[in-house]
């Protein structure tokens, strides 16, 4: 294998072509000479592309009646797994090979797309890779057909609309996952992906599903690009492990990467239980990483193995004679013997003899069948029956679309595509076995995984276990297990607390105590809180207020200044006004179905109290305007209790509706750290709250016109002029509150609303009733008749207007 490993070395830019009545193209990374890393692709790599020539020489030379007088051509580019180049070599295969110097892209926009002689690509390996190809390959149309690259992305037909794979989707492969993890029992995992396409879709889908079924992700790390040249990356994931009680870490990340981790937790001497992607769960280069079998149990998925008819023999022979640009570069293995030599594949040789045991049986059978289907696909468009094909020129979009719908079975396997463009195809699971009697690591099948279906695990392989201080398999019988035939159990010399048990939903597990569960805070606005305790000052002053001005009142009760604000209509409204004062308290403290009564109640409140004010409000013009005009229609509505019965019932009963068909009741939220108490407000009664916002904000608005229009008549008390002061007070207001309500979230929520209540009420408190007060305690002189006259006829003269005086 050294040999092989210099010559590879130097290996860029391959390039396999053989001509065709229908080409073929080919994407494989036959090198992996990418910015990520300098090493040599395997064999296998270079072996898939003698699967596809294979294949295709196959149907030319031994199923002539598949497509008569048709001979199928390749054009196969290695892009060693680089996106870039992935693209470049997309680009030459679009081109038309008929004339070398046309260009891709037309001259003019308005030409249509040029249709490319290479109608159908087989490529590539990564998903990440597969994705830009996919974007290009949509431009003309042309069918891609994947044999390994399995994210959940290229499932999106609206972005990748003619890409086809020949391999599950990792959406089968999470849900595989998840029923190992749930098969073994386990609580707690840990996922270590990448940023790539791959990774990145196959770590979120993963974290899904298990937060959807209540296990444990104990972290999940993303890798950057820049992992694999970021060794101080590395050493902080393997901290991490170290420190994690993860029954399992899921390694959902390409080859490369999982290289470097696994040889730090090596060196850190980590043991964990390991499951495996199909990126990596075959990876000889991993496998045979030197101290390997130290880090414990290695579970892994594969695709369905199945051998390709008649390739291993083609291998064999496949030096003598037939040749082509890639080929040349491999001729390194020589017949050195030609004794009797037995190959070992455990232990590969370089002889050419033992090259078949680099075929990998997953992604080798996946390619076969992509030509399979690509051959098919032709039959069924050309028209072709034993003897000939009626047609012989076709689009790649016709071509695609047949392929679309295909559904034929290749040797045993059924293969069709779904309206993702995936086929429903099962895995392997793969279990490395490093037990001391086994040299090096022995990758056994121990089960597979179909779509849709639970995990079954083959019965004789019940009988072995593995050794070591990490879990091991043991035998059992099968009347102690109903599907499985495997137990997973832990070591006893380790602690005695291995398991990672689910917290309880009030609970979380603090990062530096991650075998604990602590209950969650608890978050509501508390009466300690400073923010309640200014609340609960305000609104208990405000109360003393009201208190002492209704008492002031009492005592002036008949004078001229109580009947300027109202008469009897003064009390009903100090009484809505304490209402308001006191539901500030129910938005403070742990919501009950009681407290939660704060805004309804308060939309009743204010309701009244702006009846009554508008009630004053009447009277005041009615008083002092003498426009025999304005004056009959203002008496019109000079019925104070009517007044009030009408606007405040209004509210009433759409307050007493919310309250009794849709309460306000207390929900929780659980938060990662807390939980927190509030009143819920769904969307029907959103509709209630905005009503009663809007109810009284109308009438606000009303009591402001009212006011505006009265501002200039000889009001000794000044009446119209601060309630129109408190009015626009009480819309500014609102207008602050609404948008911050309906947006903050969090324990100060009701803070925001018991403010807003407290300063409406305030504002009329302070404007209306407390300087009527002063006047009574401070200004008696003007409560009174006389003073009212001569006020008045002192405005009118200034105006040249007599007045009557009675």
């Amino acid at each position: 294998m050294d040999l092989f490993s210099r010559r590879i070395k130097t290996l860029i830019y391959l390039h396999a072509y053989l001509h065709g009545d229908v080409i073929i193209g080919g994407l494989f990374p036959v090198h992996q000479k990418t910015n990520r890393t300098t090493d040599p692709g395997p064999i296998n790599l270079f072996l898939r592309t003698q699967v596809m020539i294979y294949s295709i020489q196959e149907i030319n030379q031994r199923m002539p009646r598949l497509l008569p007088n048709l001979t199928l051509g390749y054009d196969i580019y290695d892009t060693c797994g680089d996106v870039t180049l992935a693209i470049r070599a997309t680009l030459q295969l679009l081109k038309d090979q008929s004339d070398p110097q046309r260009c891709l892209i037309p001259a003019s926009i308005n030409f249509a797309f040029p249709e490319p002689e290479t109608k159908v690509v087989i490529g590539e390996t990564f998903s990440e890779v597969s994705i830009a190809v996919a974007r290009v390959l949509a431009l003309p149309s042309v069918t891609q057909i994947s044999y390994a690259s399995t994210s959940e992305q290229l499932s999106l037909k609206s972005k990748f609309p003619t890409f086809l794979r020949t391999v599950s989707s990792d959406k089968h492969q999470t849900q595989a996952i998840y029923e190992l993890v749930k098969n073994f029992s386990w609580r707690s995992v840990a996922i270590v992906g990448s940023i790539d396409g791959y990774g990145k879709f196959g770590t979120d889908s993963l974290q899904q599903l298990f937060d959807d079924n209540n296990i444990c992700v104990d972290f999940v790390e993303i890798l950057p690009d820049t992992f694999v040249k970021n060794c101080s990356t590395a050493t902080d994931l393997v901290k991490k492990i170290g420190n994690s009680t993860a029954e399992a870490i899921i390694m959902f990340t390409q080859e490369a990467n999982v290289h470097i981790i696994l040889e730090a937790v090596i060196e850190k001497n980590l043991n964990r239980t390991w499951i495996a992607s199909d990126a990596w769960s075959t990876s000889s280069t991993i496998s045979e990483i030197i101290g390997i079998e130290s880090i414990g149990p290695v579970f892994g998925f594969i695709f369905r193995q199945k051998e390709v008819p008649g390739f291993q023999d083609y291998v064999t022979s496949m030096f003598n004679g037939t040749t082509n640009n890639i080929l040349s570069y491999y001729q390194v293995f020589t017949n050195s013997s030609k004794d009797d030599m037995k190959c070992n594949c455990k232990n590969k040789t370089s002889d050419l003899r033992c090259l078949y045991c680099y075929i990998d049986h997953d992604e080798s059978y996946n390619i076969y069948m992509a030509v399979q289907v690509i051959a098919e696909g032709l039959r069924i468009l050309l028209k072709c029956n034993n003897q000939s094909c009626e047609r012989t020129k076709f689009t790649a979009i016709e071509l695609f679309h047949v392929i679309r719908n295909i559904n034929i079975t290749v040797n045993d396997t059924n293969i069709y595509f779904d309206e993702n463009g995936d086929p429903s195809l099962g895995y392997d699971i793969l279990f490395w076995n490093t037990s001391e009697s086994k040299e090096g690591v022995e990758k056994i099948k121990i089960g597979e995984y179909w779509p849709n279906k639970t995990i079954s695990f083959d019965k004789d392989l019940s009988q072995w276990r593995t050794t070591g201080n990490y879990p091991f398999f043991f035998p059992v019988s099968q009347e102690n297990t109903a599907n499985a035939f495997l137990c997973f159990l832990y070591s006893l010399s380790s602690s005695a607390d291995t398991f990672c048990r689910q917290c309880e939903p009030h609970q979380y597990s603090p990062e530096d105590h991650r075998n604990t569960c602590v209950n969650k805070t608890e978050e509501f606005l508390e009466w300690s809180d400073p923010f309640s305790i200014i609340l609960i000052m305000t609104a208990a002053i405000a109360i003393i207020a009201t208190a002492v001005i209704a008492i002031v009142i009492g005592l002036n009760c008949g004078t001229p200044v109580v009947k300027a604000i109202g008469g009897y209509l003064c009390y009903v409204e100090m009484a809505s006004l304490l209402l308001g004062f006191c539901t500030t308290f129910t938005f403070i403290g742990k919501p009950t179905p009681r407290s939660c009564v704060g805004i309804p109640v308060f939309g009743i409140s204010f309701s009244l109290c702006i009846s009554c004010i508008l009630a004053n409000l009447i009277q005041i013009l009615l008083g002092f305007s003498f426009d025999p005009r304005v004056g009959s229609k203002i008496k019109k509505l000079n019925h104070p209790v009517a007044v009030v019965a009408i606007i405040a019932g209004v509210q009433l009963g759409v307050s007493l509706a919310w309250l009794i068909a849709l309460p306000r009741l207390p929900s929780i939220e659980q938060k990662e750290l807390t939980i927190l108490y509030q009143c819920n407000m769904c969307e029907e009664s959103k509709k209630f709250f905005a009503a009663t916002i809007v109810y009284n904000s109308f009438w606000g608005l009303v009591c402001f016109v009212f006011a505006f229009k009265g501002r200039q008549l000889p009001d000794i008390y000044k009446n119209a002029a601060l309630i129109s002061v408190s009015m626009v007070l009480f819309l500014i207001i609102w207008i602050v509150f609404l948008p911050i309500y309906l947006t903050l979230e969090g324990k100060y929520k009701p803070a925001i609303s018991s403010a807003a209540v407290l300063v409406s009420c305030i504002s009329i408190l302070g404007c209306h009733l407390a300087p009527k007060c002063y006047i009574m305690l401070f200004r008696k002189e003007i409560n009174n008749h006389n003073a009212i006259s001569e006020y008045i006829r002192k405005h009118y003269e200034r105006k040249d207007l007599s007045v009557i005086s009675s």
